[in-house]
């Protein structure tokens, strides 16, 4: 793990030059994606969606918020990404008695140099699978809220910054419900997207059966990009060009949400879902976004950030209006 910087981070005036501001070219970076999302799929059969859907999450600099029932492969869906690319991976597995500092670490007072030390947590990776994160409560889920908006942690006045490119990938029970905690809205907000995989189909179980005769598939699993090639495809996603027209569609659909319910899409997940399909815009080898990246995004992306009269996130409620301001919603 890259050691973490015990100075104040600096200002936007101050912040050194990004050795890896360099973009990829289009090409170049969709190529990449294709290739981490290749290896992916010798791990996790039949979930090519899934796939495309965690790497435009990488590629948009967001995280991931994996929702099902025990035993469909959201942890090993996690370990495959990072597996995949040549970077630190940190595993935090949630429980009822985890504390704050279990996640981002501790100052620690060294008894030889009479000085306080800063030990970092788990989160300091660059992929974090915060597992089962619905079972800490809510003080200890909120650990991941300064590292997930702003990439640091501040301990004690001390600011860390987090290494880059930087992902938490959670997981949550869907069952269980009397056993968990309710995430907080602020930080289901800071998940770019939402996921379920769901059951297999028989044939891809029985794919995955055959796979699992002898040596597990993730065991020979060898990267396919670093850190380095990473950052740079993040920057030509960054620099993908979107036009007024698309801007103002993802406006329309997220006063759209907030119309029809009690809570709707912050300017947050309208930024969300615009870099969602920036980076879709990549995958499909083009420079600029069209609606049909918009739209492809929306449901992921917009969903899980709706709440209801009654109080739920997301759920069906969040899932209808968003699929109803798809349809209702021009694009002009």
């Amino acid at each position: 793990m890259t050691e973490a910087n015990t100075d104040p981070k600096p200002t936007s005036m101050e912040r050194p030059p990004d050795e890896y501001a360099d973009p990829l070219s289009v090409e170049d970076a969709a190529d990449l994606a294709d290739r981490v999302i290749d290896n992916i799929e010798q791990v996790i059969v039949g979930q090519h969606d899934v796939a495309e859907q965690v790497l435009t999450t990488l590629l948009a600099q967001g995280h991931l918020l994996l929702e099902d029932v025990p035993g469909v492969g959201k942890t090993m869906l996690a370990r495959t990404l990072a597996c995949s690319i040549d970077c630190s991976f940190n595993r935090v597995q949630f429980t009822p008695d985890l504390l704050p500092s279990d996640v981002t670490g501790v100052n620690v007072f060294n008894q030889k140099t009479r000085e306080f030390e800063f030990q970092p947590g788990p989160v300091f990776g660059n992929v974090v699978l915060a597992d089962e994160i619905n079972r800490a409560p809510p003080k200890t889920q909120s650990s991941l809220l300064e590292a997930m908006e702003e990439e640091q942690v501040t301990i004690d006045g001390q600011t860390h910054e987090v290494p880059k490119p930087f992902t938490v990938v959670a997981t949550q029970n869907a069952v269980e419900q009397d056993r968990t905690y309710e995430l907080p809205v602020a930080e289901v907000d800071r998940f770019m997207k939402k996921l379920s995989l769901g059951y297999p189909s028989p044939d891809d179980e029985s794919e995955v059966l055959r796979r699992m005769v002898g040596e597990h598939p993730i065991q020979s699993l060898d990267p396919v990009a670093n850190v380095r090639d990473v950052r740079r495809a993040q920057a030509t996603v960054a620099n993908v060009t979107v036009e007024k027209p698309v801007r103002d569609y993802v406006t329309r659909l997220a006063n759209y949400t907030r119309d029809h319910s009690r809570l709707g899409v912050s300017p947050r997940g309208s930024i969300a879902v615009l870099r969602a399909a920036q980076a879709r815009a990549v995958l499909r080898g083009r420079e600029y976004v069209v609606p049909d990246d918009v739209k492809a995004e929306a449901p992921t992306v917009l969903s899980h950030r709706v709440r209801s009269e009654s109080g739920a996130m997301g759920g069906e409620h969040g899932r209808t209006v968003v699929e109803n301001a798809l349809d209702g919603v021009p694009v002009e």
